[in-house]
């Protein structure tokens, strides 16, 4: 297992920040190109000819969508454009109002607590890749290190959350009351066994790895922060089974959209299932692996 090193997140950290700034930039772009009532729209124009614009996150999905572009894409007849966004707010809020075609960074537990919450109509495509929530730690070389009075960073989101939670009870670090499911929080665990929590954006996660002892981090946060999954994760996931899947997704409709189609044809296809397996050695998974 790598030393997760404090210069290998402040890197990250820089990184982000810039990378956040942009999508500040963009988001206000977005806003001033106009909304799904105003044809100017980037999204939402149902052209077979026009460009299908997909919302992502910066890794792996839009490199995964990179991947398509450039190698698959055109042979398709299709003209793929990529906005990357570094929140897992705005590429749904782009999805909704019609300034995105589509969006690529999220899994279904997440998609279905979104439209619950916020009335959105947004649907899924198709199933692209897995990436295994994982236990992280600057300090500690097992996940039996962790001990009484020892404090564990977790999403704050309700669905990432429940699922941190999980992964820390499949391991014998908390027990959950029984019948907890997906979405449990922290006032479900029966036991936490000495340990307290801290509750961050899950984009945070990385940075806090110096101010906590361990962090439960999402795949696509850890990979962008210069981690490796599959090989510094403490406490890592399972693929089989995992209904953690992310998505293609679009606006209700726009599934029959034929460059949607196209797309969903293209990410499940095994030219893409060789580059995610290639590229990221079992850190993210193709979705036909996780099944």
């Amino acid at each position: 297992m790598r030393t997760i090193t404090k210069s290998a997140i402040a890197r990250s950290a820089r990184t982000r920040a810039t990378a956040a700034a942009a999508t500040a930039a963009l988001a206000l772009s977005l806003a001033a190109c106009g909304t799904d009532s105003d044809p100017a729209a980037s999204g939402g124009s149902g052209d077979a000819d026009a460009p299908l614009t997909v919302a992502a996150s910066p890794t792996p999905h839009a490199d995964i969508l990179g991947f398509v572009k450039e190698n698959l894409a055109e042979k398709a007849g299709l003209k793929l454009e990529i906005r990357e966004f570094t929140d897992y707010v705005l590429p749904n809020t782009a999805t909704e109002n019609g300034e995105v075609d589509a969006n690529y960074f999220q899994h279904k537990p997440y998609l279905d607590d979104v439209n619950a919450k916020q009335g959105t109509h947004l649907v899924p495509v198709t199933g692209v890749h897995l990436e295994p929530l994982g236990l992280y730690s600057s300090t500690l070389k097992k996940a039996s290190e962790l001990g009484a009075g020892d404090t564990v960073a977790v999403p704050n989101d309700t669905t990432n959350e429940g699922r941190a939670l999980k992964l820390l009870d499949n391991h014998g670090l908390i027990e959950l009351k029984d019948g907890a499911g997906q979405d449990a929080t922290l006032s479900d665990i029966a036991d936490a066994k000495g340990l307290e929590f801290k509750e961050l954006e899950a984009a945070a996660l990385p940075r806090s790895l110096d101010d906590v002892d361990a962090a439960v981090v999402n795949g696509n946060y850890a990979i962008e922060a210069g981690l490796e999954p599959a090989e510094d994760a403490l406490a890592l996931e399972e693929a089989e089974g995992n209904p953690y899947v992310n998505l293609l997704v679009v606006k209700e409709g726009g599934e029959d959209d034929p460059r949607v189609r196209k797309l969903a044809d293209l990410l499940a296809s095994e030219e893409v299932a060789d580059f995610i397996e290639r590229e990221y050695r079992g850190s993210v998974v193709a979705a036909a692996d996780a099944s």
